[in-house]
């Protein structure tokens, strides 16, 4: 009687994952079975393994894999350096900061940060390089992604780091470990859950950016989240905009399973 009283309180919880996460992946699934006349086909999904749609889902793909690999880089060394220094609790908040601000406000400081007349070009005239195509590059949209996401990656390895039993660290160095050796042997191999929940924090939302895409780096990088944009706002083409929506969803369906199976295969 007890667990039949205590399940009543997930009905809330089952009615918002079926409202909000079934119902509207659903909806989309049956929208990408018409075409843009709304007569029910399965063209859309034939059209999306053409070269074009493949060479953005390579491209979602690679730059996901930067954007995730240069937030692991710097999000790593700044979650050690966090777990040794005074006033954690203080330099946490500092990180987390950046996430309260709105989305699009960041992305436009950036576009003045790196454009023609910005603070990054006048310091180049100063060393004598002269002005410099930082906007709408490949490079400025993974500069931009990892500053957003790099909070992401940091919080999960901390945790982890926060978690790590110092005294396995003091024990490989009194064997002789170097500094190198103890991280790769001890450190990193018990922190792998972190960083494998910072990873799957970034390279999922990685895959679907659009708006960064957009506005920093124009047309020079496309990507599926910029396809789903143009074919809703743009071609109004719900059925293939929706087409690549599914494939989107079951990329990071199988990203988050694969992720999560590894998991449990480490904590087993």
């Amino acid at each position: 009687m007890k667990n039949k009283g205590k399940s009543y309180f997930l009905i809330p919880y089952y009615l918002w994952i079926a409202l909000f996460v079934i119902a509207p992946v659903l909806l989309v699934v049956y929208y990408s079975l018409f075409d843009l006349d709304g007569h029910l086909t399965l063209d859309n999904y034939v059209n999306f393994f053409t070269p074009v749609y493949m060479r953005m889902m390579l491209n979602s793909f690679w730059y996901a894999f930067l954007i995730t690999l240069f937030s692991l880089l710097v999000a790593y060394p700044a979650a050690y350096l966090l777990t040794r220094t005074k006033h954690k609790q203080l330099w946490l908040l500092l990180i987390i900061l950046p996430t309260w601000i709105n989305l699009l406000l960041k992305t436009y400081a950036f576009i003045g940060i790196f454009g023609t007349f910005g603070p990054v070009n006048n310091f180049f005239g100063l060393l004598g390089i002269g002005e410099q195509q930082i906007l709408f590059t490949g490079f400025s949209f993974v500069f931009v992604s990892v500053y957003i996401f790099i909070p992401f990656m940091i919080l999960p390895i901390f945790s982890a780091l926060e978690e790590l039993n110092l005294s396995l660290v003091d024990a490989a160095r009194d064997l002789g470990a170097s500094g190198w050796t103890t991280f790769r042997r001890v450190i990193f191999p018990l922190t792998v859950s972190g960083v494998r929940s910072g990873c799957m924090a970034v390279f999922i939302p990685a895959l679907s950016l659009f708006m960064i895409t957009r506005l920093i780096a124009g047309n020079r990088v496309i990507t599926l989240g910029t396809a789903i944009e143009q074919h809703f706002l743009v071609t109004q083409d719900w059925g293939m905009g929706s087409t690549v929506a599914v494939f989107l969803i079951v990329i990071m369906a199988l990203f988050m399973l694969l992720t999560g199976g590894s998991r449990k295969g480490v904590r087993q």
